[in-house]
């Protein structure tokens, strides 16, 4: 059986409701019938990529 591909928003909205804290970790993942340590990890990549939303494209925007 092959893996089941997700969308990059689809992890972000994951990811996002975990960190705003309006549900329970497993709560989140058992009604979208996700695996609590594949979470984990999108949450961990998440949060040590988050800086390169303000790279320097975005700087750039802003001075403009």
């Amino acid at each position: 059986m092959p893996r089941k591909k997700y969308t990059s928003e689809f992890k972000t909205k994951i990811v996002l409701s975990i960190l705003q804290g309006d549900k329970e970790f497993n709560v989140i993942c058992s009604e979208n019938g996700l695996n609590p340590n594949m979470v984990r990890k999108w949450k961990q990549e998440f949060l040590q990529n988050a800086h390169l939303a303000f790279g320097a494209d975005s700087e750039r925007k802003a001075v403009q």
